[in-house]
C-alpha cells in the first residue's frame, strides 16, 4: 500500500481497540453471492470479489478514502481507499459488519481489496482476538495468516543500527533516517532467527502507548506483541501493542 504524504490521522484511539477483546463469533451465515474467506483467498488477482467482514482497526482517512484493516472468523481483508466521507468513517467502529464489493489487487505481497464500495450490514459484530502465529514466523504458512490480528510471544529485542552505524534498540523509518513521528521498525528474535516488526505511524501515531513502548525498548528485552500480519516483500506486522515480559 502506497503512503499519501498528506494523509489525515484521525480517532487514533479506535485503532487500538481491536486488541481489547472479542465480541460475536464472526461466523455468521454469508448472504447470497458474498464469497467465503477460501473462495477469496482463492480467487485470482484483478478479479471482482464481495466479501462479509468485519472492521477491527481504520488505518487513514484522506479526501473520501479510507483505509481499514477487516476480519471475519476465518481471515484478514485489507481493505484500500474505500470511498467513504468522513462522517460515514468515524462510524465505522471495531465490530462494525460491513459488505466490500471490489477487486482483488496486490502490492509488494500485500493482498488488498481496492476500487471498493461497500454498506453497513445490520446484525453481529466481531472483534478479533489476537491469534498467536509465533511458531510460523519464517514458515511458508504464515502467508496464509495475512492481514489477521495476530500475536507473536515470547521475543527478544535485537539490535539495529541507526544512521551512524550505533546499535539501538528501534529505527525511525527503516534504515534509521527519520525522526519521532515516522514510522518505527525494530528487530526481535525466537528460535534464533532476526524478525523486522514495524509501529506504522498512519496506524498508530507518536501519541500512541505501542509507540512509546517501542520507543522505549533496550535491547535484550523479551516482549510478547500484537498487531496486523500486514505483509511487504515478506511478512511486515503492523505492531500495536507492544509487553514487556
Amino acid at each position: 500500500m502506497k503512503k499519501t504524504l498528506a494523509v489525515v490521522l484521525t480517532m487514533v484511539v479506535a485503532l487500538s481497540t481491536a486488541a481489547c477483546g472479542a465480541s460475536g463469533s464472526g461466523k455468521s451465515a454469508k448472504s447470497e453471492g458474498v464469497m467465503t474467506y477460501a473462495e477469496y483467498a482463492a480467487a485470482e488477482l484483478d478479479s471482482e470479489v464481495v466479501v462479509e467482514t468485519y472492521v477491527q482497526a481504520k488505518q487513514s482517512w484522506w479526501e473520501d478514502k479510507a483505509t481499514i484493516y477487516t476480519q471475519d472468523a476465518d481471515g484478514g481483508y485489507f481493505i484500500y481507499e474505500l470511498p467513504c466521507s468522513e462522517e460515514d468513517y468515524n462510524k465505522l467502529v471495531p465490530g462494525t459488519k460491513i459488505k466490500v464489493t471490489g477487486y482483488k489487487s496486490e502490492w509488494s505481497g500485500e493482498v488488498e481489496i481496492v476500487d471498493a464500495t461497500y454498506e453497513v450490514e445490520s446484525g453481529d459484530t466481531f472483534v478479533a482476538k489476537a491469534e498467536d502465529v509465533t511458531g510460523l514466523l519464517g514458515k511458508d504458512e504464515l502467508i496464509d495468516k495475512q492481514n489477521i490480528f495476530a500475536a507473536f510471544k515470547g521475543l527478544t529485542i535485537e539490535p539495529s543500527k541507526d544512521a551512524d552505524g550505533n546499535e539501538v534498540a528501534y529505527l525511525y523509518k527503516w534504515d534509521g533516517s527519520g525522526t519521532e513521528g515516522d514510522d518505527l521498525y525494530f528487530n526481535a528474535s525466537v528460535g534464533g532467527q532476526t524478525y523486522t516488526f514495524t509501529v506504522e505511524s498512519y496506524l498508530c501515531g507518536s501519541d500512541t502507548e505501542v509507540y512509546k513502548a517501542v520507543q522505549a525498548l533496550e535491547v535484550g528485552q523479551t516482549v510478547d506483541m500484537e498487531g496486523f500480519l500486514y505483509w511487504y516483500e515478506g511478512a511486515n506486522p503492523h505492531i500495536t501493542k507492544v509487553t514487556v515480559k
